[in-house]
């Protein structure tokens, strides 16, 4: 940096210097005190804290020793956010605590906290009254009797054992709670999962591993997006959705025999139906023997992952009011036409986005079949994932042949 540059920087307000020191990690922002005597405390006030311990650059002493001065130098009224990120599993235990003490003393709004041991977090985290977003993805051990958060809208935890200890504990004690991701690790026990949150509008769950399979009871009248991912280990229960437009399932298949698939199906066949009534809706991947129920309402659909022609066109028959279809890749080696135009198709369908990876012998005669039959079809854009340029040459003089049913479709091809 330019001494010119300095001078002009330093005549700025100490306010405004010290919001640009915000902007920056807090390790930077402390070494600019050498820069000059004006400069000498301005990170002091700096809004923003965000520490990260990398083991290939920092020693452990001197990274608990940086973040103790700066924890006890910093002079802001309000913290905007704090972040620590600690992936080691040597590390004091009191000192985390007494950093994320400091910074609820500081009036902080924002805090994110990822160490890999058991935290014990201090008891005025639980009843800080500034607080309006905690990401914590610790593990620590139950919640103290009295949660009391009256500003947290966004909550993100993840637990490695039993969600009842600390998860529920934390979301009964915000009464304005908008957006919350709960991430479950494990746990074998048979509790339901009941979410009555009147003020929620965002919800993600995402369970790994169960050996059960218990409920998850949706109380949540506010609810715009849903979000579920990880192993099928529950039956949504769908007491009240009633503002639910978008959702979204990432789930994978863990099944060892008849039975477990079974289950697996039953699981998707219930939180299908209990989405079936949301706008927009993004799978990935899904058991190709499954029924689908009808998405009366749905606009919007993505497939990603791999998916069969076959299963495209059902959910394009059980979609009528469908206008957007991304789907990621088509798989299959065998295209067999549908006896019955989807009613989408005629009237509806504006936009197909399609990926082509490793060319499938199904994509020429699906595409064919959707452009030959989509008279409301604006665009259909096509985009290449790991395909040659002598494929991707040959597909686009295939494309722009055939005939379509939409004058006003135009075909884009990106790379």
């Amino acid at each position: 940096m330019s001494s010119k540059n300095v001078d002009r920087l330093t005549r700025l307000p100490e306010e405004i210097r010290s919001h640009i020191l915000s902007l920056m990690p807090t390790k930077f922002a402390v070494q600019t005190s050498i820069l000059s005597k004006r400069w000498r405390y301005s990170w002091m006030f700096v809004t923003n804290l965000d520490f990260e311990f990398i083991p290939a650059i920092h020693g452990l002493n001197s990274f608990q020793e940086s973040v103790d001065l700066v924890m006890e130098l910093c002079k802001t009224s309000q913290l905007q956010s704090f972040r620590l990120d600690f992936p080691g599993w040597r590390f004091p235990n009191s000192r985390v605590s007494n950093w994320i003490d400091k910074a609820v003393r500081l009036n902080v709004r924002e805090l994110d906290i990822e160490v890999v041991k058991q935290v014990e977090l201090p008891l005025s985290l639980f009843t800080c009254k500034t607080l309006t977003k905690l990401r914590l993805e610790t593990a620590f051990r139950e919640c103290p009797c009295r949660v009391n958060l009256p500003c947290l809208k966004t909550l993100a935890i993840f637990v490695y054992k039993n969600p009842f200890l600390n998860a529920f504990k934390l979301i009964a004690g915000c009464p304005v709670l908008e957006s919350l991701y709960l991430k479950v690790s494990w746990y074998d026990g048979v509790e339901d999962y009941i979410f009555r949150i009147p003020t929620l509008k965002r919800l993600k769950l995402t369970f790994l591993c169960s050996p059960v399979v218990n409920k998850v009871v949706l109380d949540v009248p506010n609810l715009e997006y849903l979000f579920v991912g990880g192993t099928p280990c529950s039956i949504f229960v769908m007491k009240n959705v009633s503002s639910l437009v978008e959702a979204s399932i990432s789930l994978y298949d863990f099944t060892y025999d008849h039975l477990q698939k079974l289950t697996f199906e039953h699981l998707w066949a219930e939180l299908l139906k209990g989405v079936s009534g949301v706008k927009s809706l993004s799978i990935k991947t899904m058991s190709s023997t499954l029924h689908l129920p009808t998405f009366l309402n749905m606009k919007h659909l993505e497939l990603k992952s791999f998916w069969p022609s076959r299963r495209i066109l059902q959910f394009l028959e059980n979609s009528p009011e469908l206008k957007h279809l991304y789907i990621d890749k088509l798989e299959g080696s065998c295209w067999i036409e549908p006896k019955l135009v989807p009613a989408c198709m005629p009237t509806n369908l504006t936009t197909i986005k399609f990926s082509v990876y490793k060319r499938s012998k199904c994509d020429i005669p699906f595409l064919k079949y959707t452009l030959g039959n989509a008279e409301a079809l604006k665009t259909v854009t096509i985009t290449w994932a790991n395909s040659r340029v002598e494929e991707e040459s040959e597909l686009c003089a295939e494309l722009l042949k055939l005939s379509r049913a939409s004058r006003y479709c135009e075909i884009h091809f990106l790379k």
